[in-house]
């Protein structure tokens, strides 16, 4: 069997007879989808093309076939989009994080990365209607330590962590990744801070870096809150007490913060443990319930810093109910 060459889209390959093995390897490998050039290599012109014709293979668009006839799979998916997109392409964002067994991330478009410096056009051929919209993104910096082994291509989870919380529709979509991510300890702080410091003129950098933070156990979080300033600042009497606590594992993860004359509490959790999806929304959820009673308030650490004034919002609302009179 002779030594192959790399193919103009798609893995090494070895040239030899159609039963040596080669095109079986690569066909699996790759989930069936192969380049025209691969196909060609491995099996040759004649035999790709009657397999074209007699329907046994399907032509996914131009330079691409299947080596069925059947609907395109997730996993067919990828490799779809990856040979398209050329040489060098890996899974990143939310899709490399869903391959990297993240669940309950909504993935939306396949997204791609390439090197900056790659000469290949990125007009992307016409696809089938079945395939999702696939998002194809240059990188500057996509250094051979942000490349995960394994197949189909991708980024390693922290690099896709880091991309998916930039490319996500809202500061809030970006914590979401990031804590979902992390309460099924697919990553660590450390890592995603490796990838950060290469690139720090991301946008939503301190915010991806604070919310790390926040996950890794809450002390730093709770370090850089102050209810005191935040009451000044929206006109809310300050409180009688604001003090740091441990949890039962002995990590600082709360803040308590109470006024006396009224007996409102607010408890800020300094860290994510429950289901992040509903998280945020069951706790506000809860304040409305609290404020005609109990007056307890509940906050994660992350949503004082991004939207004080919502927390303001209920602070205020429970205090009124309690008997406090505002000014304004």
């Amino acid at each position: 069997m002779r030594l192959g060459r790399i193919c103009e889209r798609g893995v090494m390959v070895t040239s030899g007879n159609p039963d040596d093995g080669s095109f079986a390897r690569v066909s699996s490998q790759q989930s069936g989808i192969l380049t025209t050039p691969q196909a060609v290599e491995l099996l040759g012109r004649g035999i790709v093309r009657g397999h074209v014709r007699a329907g046994r293979w399907r032509s996914i668009c131009r330079g691409i076939v299947m080596t069925s006839n059947g609907s395109l799979s997730p996993p067919q998916h990828l490799w779809v989009a990856l040979l398209a997109a050329g040489p060098e392409a890996v899974l990143s964002g939310t899709t490399a994080l869903t391959e990297a067994g993240v669940r309950g991330i909504r993935t939306g478009a396949l997204r791609i990365l390439v090197p900056a410096d790659r000469k290949v056009s990125l007009c992307f051929p016409v696809m089938p209607g079945e395939m999702p919209s696939v998002r194809v993104t240059r990188t500057r910096v996509l250094p051979g330590e942000h490349r995960q082994a394994g197949s189909p291509p991708r980024v390693t989870t922290a690099r896709a962590l880091v991309d998916a919380a930039v490319w996500a529709q809202s500061g809030d979509a970006a914590r979401t990744i990031i804590a979902m991510t992390f309460q099924q300890r697919k990553v660590l702080p450390e890592e995603v801070f490796e990838v950060l410091a290469m690139r720090r003129r991301l946008p939503r950098a301190k915010l991806i870096e604070q919310t790390v933070l926040d996950m890794a156990g809450g002390s730093l979080s709770l370090s850089e809150i102050d209810f005191k300033e935040l009451c000044r600042s929206n006109r809310i009497p300050a409180p009688d007490r604001q003090v740091r606590r441990r949890d039962a594992a002995g990590r600082m993860r709360f803040l308590d913060v109470y006024w006396q004359k009224w007996r409102v509490h607010a408890e800020v959790d300094g860290s994510h443990h429950m289901e992040t999806r509903h998280w945020i929304d069951d706790m506000l959820r809860q304040n409305q319930l609290w404020i005609a009673g109990d007056r307890l308030l509940r906050f994660p650490a992350g949503l004082v810093r991004s939207r004080p004034e919502l927390v303001a919002g209920q602070l205020r609302a429970a205090l009124e109910a309690a008997g406090w009179q505002s000014a304004w």
